[in-house]
């Protein structure tokens, strides 16, 4: 599928913010990725799409430059066209019992967990976010999530802005009142988060990947319930997750 750029701009010292139009109707759930194509590279690069706008048929993805790839991103200007797989992995099921949404943030894991709190809202739930960083420098998206009317919990490991430490220090200093969660970031927040309560939730995974839609086995990991794909699964429950 292809996309235009619509705007690629910096939000950090390295964290960009792409907006494409283009066909969204395989978005079917928040939590799902666009493998994208990128010049003289054999393998697609799996980004998690931050926003859907179904009217004005754009998506936005943010990202951070960590390779030669992202760095090929950042680079490329208003109108430019990329080639997009789209709608990829299962995301976050939003059709779950729960009042008290809690949403789990860390670093590059933010992104996807906007929409999602949009789709809460939908269903007239007020989720609390709760995002952790690095330091001051590194935050963002904390003023878009303020923006649709939610309390926002930062913490930085450098104690630079909000709370020092990471977003279990959050949770359990604030003792937040939650009866779910869903929550996306690099595998040791996860990993803290998920032995950190027995209340349920959803986690979502990286890995790296071939294919992005099941087809190459590359990303696959074991859970509860057997080997998974995370491209097809990247969403998982807690109670399936098995840490290794």
């Amino acid at each position: 599928m292809i996309y235009k750029i619509i705007n690629n701009k910096p939000l950090t010292a390295n964290v960009w913010k792409m907006v494409l139009s283009g066909d969204v109707s395989a978005f079917s759930a928040p939590g799902q990725f666009v493998n994208i194509e990128l010049p003289e590279k054999f393998l697609r690069r799996p980004i998690s799409v931050c926003n859907i706008d179904f009217k004005k048929n754009t998506i936005t993805l943010i990202y951070k430059v960590v390779g030669a790839g992202t760095l090929q991103m950042n680079q490329m200007q208003k109108n430019e066209k990329l080639d997009l797989i789209t709608g990829l992995g299962n995301g976050f099921d939003i059709n779950v019992e729960t009042e008290l949404p809690l949403i789990i943030g860390g670093g590059v894991g933010c992104p996807p967990l906007y929409y999602l709190a949009k789709c809460l809202i939908n269903k007239n739930l007020q989720p609390k976010i709760v995002l952790g960083f690095n330091s001051k420098d590194d935050i963002f998206l904390k003023k878009e999530f303020e923006q649709l009317g939610l309390q926002v919990f930062i913490s930085t490991i450098d104690g630079s802005f909000g709370t020092k430490g990471l977003v279990t220090d959050i949770i359990n200093q604030n003792t937040l009142n939650f009866d779910y969660y869903f929550a996306c970031g690099p595998l040791p927040m996860l990993k803290a988060v998920h032995s950190m309560s027995k209340i349920k939730g959803q986690l979502s995974f990286e890995e790296r990947m071939g294919c992005g839609f099941g087809g190459c086995m590359g990303c696959s990991c074991k859970t509860k319930n057997g080997y998974k794909r995370i491209c097809i699964d990247t969403v998982l429950s807690s109670e399936e997750v098995l840490f290794l």
